[in-house]
């Protein structure tokens, strides 16, 4: 099985970890491994290396081939721009198409994975994978999603609705597709935890290349024909011509909206499992992926806390202490050219003030 491990975003609701310089994805926000890191940690071994590629950003390649050299350079699959994940993954379709032979290529495995997400029960996830990769390849379904068991009612993730159970599989049990809503009201997901009729949606898949490329050929034609024209120099002298004449103009799309919800509730299993996942997208939200605990502190770095609580202290500036000192619900970082401090009820507005950095003098910040 082929694994893509995407990594391009920003991560600008991470600010100041995560900068558009060196993204979340690439930052030890937990431990000292990046999360992309920690993502290719967690399949390499089982799968071999040439299997697993990176998605990115082109000006993120360097980065990726530093922190994971292990992998080969064919492997890191550059964007020039960022034209959203119908694109993207798309374009990633298109170079593992091109790495497998003809006669495979309609029912090769492919799993897609995200490069920022964090999990402390890896043994789970691989038995998801070979699950999935199993009831893949005895023809039970065409793609299967790969959920979280829910540890409590979060309004901030998307959830999948578990249909009719189906069975069980080396001790995974397994659901027809039911429905997959993104980031519900928190009254809708208090419901879904207490009825357990959803789970979260971690956004890993598990397909074959003939299935998203059929996908792709039937609901977005004029897509697919852009990339169809990159995946034809692929290898060639004029790759990186032709990827930077065309790529730009290919449609602004997400994935779910462009491709996924075509794919119909027989065409699709759910799978979950307690694996540890969760998906910082907030600072607020990592501490809650460290430590769910509301009296308890996550901190990192030379860091004093006193008579403190549900806060979050990152200190990033080595031979400087930071200290805290009775307060509640916040989150403190500082690094070596900004500090910021904010009470957890108002993470959402750090990505808005930090887009705001853009075309000012404090763009060099963002």
């Amino acid at each position: 099985m082929k694994i893509v491990i995407f990594a391009g975003g920003s991560g600008r609701r991470l600010w100041p970890i995560s900068r558009q310089k060196s993204p979340k994805q690439f930052e030890p926000i937990i431990g000292s491994q990046s999360t992309l890191q920690l993502a290719v940690g967690r399949v390499l071994g089982t799968y071999d290396a040439e299997n697993i590629f990176i998605s990115t950003n082109e000006k993120y390649a360097g980065m990726v081939q530093a922190q994971l050299p292990e992998l080969p350079l064919a492997n890191i699959i550059g964007e020039p721009t960022r034209r959203d994940l119908a694109a993207a993954v798309g374009l990633a379709i298109s170079h593992l198409s091109h790495a497998t032979p003809d006669d495979n290529l309609d029912d090769e495995p492919v799993a897609i994975l995200w490069g920022d997400n964090y999990m402390d029960n890896v043994p789970n996830f691989l038995k998801v994978m070979a699950a999935a990769e199993k009831l893949l390849m005895q023809k039970e379904a065409s793609i299967l999603f790969m959920g979280e068991t829910p540890r409590f009612a979060n309004d901030n993730l998307g959830w999948l609705g578990l249909g009719e159970k189906l069975g069980v599989l080396d001790g995974q049990p397994y659901y027809r597709f039911g429905s997959l809503t993104y980031r519900p009201a928190l009254a809708d997901c208090q419901r879904m935890f207490a009825e357990k009729s959803h789970v979260w949606n971690t956004g890993y898949f598990v397909t074959t290349l003939g299935f998203v490329r059929q996908l792709y050929q039937a609901y977005q034609p004029n897509l697919w024909q852009q990339l169809r024209k990159i995946e034809a120099v692929i290898g060639q002298d004029n790759y990186e011509h032709v990827l930077h004449e065309v790529y730009p103009t290919l449609d602004v799309l997400s994935f779910d909206d462009a491709v996924l919800q075509y794919v119909a509730p027989q065409q699709a299993l759910v799978l979950h499992a307690e694996m540890g996942w969760s998906d910082p997208g907030t600072l607020y939200a990592l501490k809650e992926a460290i430590n769910p605990d509301e009296t308890a502190n996550v901190t990192q770095g030379l860091v004093k806390v006193d008579n403190c609580r549900d806060s979050l202290v990152y200190n990033y500036e080595d031979g400087k202490l930071l200290v805290t000192v009775g307060v509640e619900g916040l989150v403190v970082v500082n690094t070596d050219d900004a500090v910021l401090v904010v009470h957890k009820d108002h993470i959402p507005l750090v990505k808005k003030i930090v887009d705001g950095f853009e075309g000012t003098a404090l763009e060099k910040f963002s």
